[in-house]
């Protein structure tokens, strides 16, 4: 069975659990706490040098990190990847979009409010955040209004994960998802 070296709240890892609850694929959690520490503890450091989870763990030992890179390699072969070269860069793209422009933008103030409950000690921080994860989620809107009800071909794939990840929980950081009415339709699918 797999492991996978997790944290509750975190979106990427959170990413995992969706994309193995969407294949079937039983798995037995480890809690890493980022809060206390425990990513940066030796005990994870030897599992992962970067200290970060997610960590997905095989039978044989095998590590993956980096949650795109666990999302490419679990649904290769799946209804999740699709198979020809032009939509698998397609999905590279927006996987690679979500780590660059969507991530932190939408990740971070949800952190600094809903996790820490600090928002007002990084209200600066998050006042700066603020038209990164507009302009992000203006990208989105765009793709989805074209009439596209998910970002690679006309099916669910991990492109839709991996964005529904922080997009699903932007309110939580201060988000008014009201001016993105395709964003929430799609949410809602």
């Amino acid at each position: 069975m797999l492991t996978l070296y997790d944290f509750p709240t975190s979106g990427n890892c959170y990413k995992v659990r969706l994309l193995f609850a969407h294949l079937g694929i039983p798995f037995r959690r480890v809690h890493r706490d980022i809060l206390k520490g425990e990513t940066r503890a030796a005990e994870h450091l030897a599992i992962n040098p970067a200290g970060k989870v997610p960590v997905v763990e095989t039978e044989t030992g095998a590590r993956y990190v980096e949650s795109g890179a666990i999302l490419w390699h679990f649904a290769r072969g799946t209804r999740l990847l699709p198979g020809t070269v032009e939509d698998e860069t397609r999905t590279l793209q927006w996987l690679l979009f979500e780590q660059s422009a969507l991530a932190i933008p939408l990740g971070r103030p949800r952190y600094f409010i809903k996790i820490l409950g600090k928002g007002g000690e990084f209200k600066d921080d998050i006042a700066k955040l603020m038209p990164l994860g507009q302009q992000a989620l203006a990208r989105i809107e765009s793709h989805l209004a074209e009439g596209n009800p998910y970002f690679v071909g006309r099916r669910f794939s991990i492109a839709d994960i991996a964005l529904f990840a922080y997009a699903h929980l932007a309110p939580d950081g201060g988000y008014d998802l009201a001016p993105y009415p395709a964003v929430r339709d799609w949410i809602e699918r």
